[in-house]
């Protein structure tokens, strides 16, 4: 039994997951059955994550089907996943990473936005970048599934927003404009399917094991260890994005901002294999080290 959260979204990654250990195992089609969870991050739709409880908020009813037994595996969008788990859980395995760019909606590109455009997101980090770039826009919460944020453009509550490039690929949507990683560098997991179970069940960490992409392994790991090690909350505008290159180092880039794009801290780092959790955490000592006093009030309290 495979757990995910009921929005379209995730019922294709879910789908994905279920496909590929069907395949992978030669089980016929339907032997991987679904549960589908409403989460309380589904629920409340008005607020910023932040306001309401952060990530935890897209994963705790999975995790209590998980660690009860209803489920043997969780399937979860991994930047929707708190850097910080229960240690009873682990992340088993992950697809194939899709495109990690985030697409804008609304406009050709972030400099054909009028003077003073309305763009709806509830990202901090895309906040940030994006005033980095354009401090004269407005930029307002803007929450709900892919067609909820879709149809508010077409409405004309917002000029535009942002939405991930992967997300809108595997609901089959054309939509917008790529963003490329060089202007907005991605969340600390995006384009990536994160598969968990119960870190005692050996039979189900087997099973997965076999349909791991291990360059997207790699690549999280290093991203999810910088995320863990600069610590924040829901509230700090962090990006990170992780690459296997073709001598097989993982090459790591990553950025700290403060809230209002005014301040902005980046670094990269290159690491050997078996090495990419140790780098990002160094990579995210260096840059607490570097950044000012509005950034480091953001990560560390201080």
């Amino acid at each position: 039994m495979l757990g995910t959260r009921a929005s379209p979204l995730a019922l294709a990654q879910a789908h994905a997951t279920a496909a590929a250990l069907e395949e992978t195992h030669g089980w016929p089609a339907g032997t991987v059955s679904i549960f589908e969870v409403r989460t309380t991050g589904d629920k409340v739709q008005d607020r910023a994550l932040a306001e309401i409880g952060g990530k935890a908020l897209w994963t705790k009813e999975l995790d209590i089907a998980l660690l009860g037994g209803t489920t043997r595996l969780s399937v979860h969008s991994c930047k929707d996943v708190e850097s910080e788990r229960p240690s009873e859980l682990v992340i088993a395995a992950f697809l194939p990473r899709a495109d990690v760019r985030d697409r804008l909606i609304g406009s050709p590109s972030i400099e054909a936005l009028s003077q003073g455009a309305k763009v709806g997101t509830s990202s901090p980090r895309r906040t940030a970048q994006l005033l980095r770039m354009r401090p004269d826009l407005q930029v307002s919460i803007m929450r709900g599934n892919v067609a909820t944020r879709l149809n508010r453009i077409a409405e004309g509550a917002y000029d535009a927003t942002f939405l991930a490039a992967a997300g809108l690929d595997r609901l089959g949507i054309d939509e917008g404009c790529a963003v490329e990683t060089q202007d907005f560098l991605p969340a600390p997991g995006q384009a990536a399917i994160a598969i968990e179970c119960r870190a005692d069940d050996e039979e189900t960490r087997a099973l997965l094991a076999a349909i791991d992409h291990v360059p997207t392994h790699r690549a999280v790991l290093a991203e999810r260890a910088f995320a863990r090690a600069v610590g924040g909350s829901c509230h700090s505008p962090v990006a990170a994005l992780a690459v296997v290159e073709g001598d097989e180092r993982i090459w790591l880039r990553a950025e700290l901002l403060s809230s209002d794009g005014t301040s902005h801290v980046a670094g990269e780092v290159r690491a050997e294999a078996g090495d990419e959790e140790a780098a990002g955490a160094a990579l995210a000592e260096e840059l607490l080290g570097r950044a000012g006093p509005d950034i480091r009030a953001l990560f560390t309290g201080s």
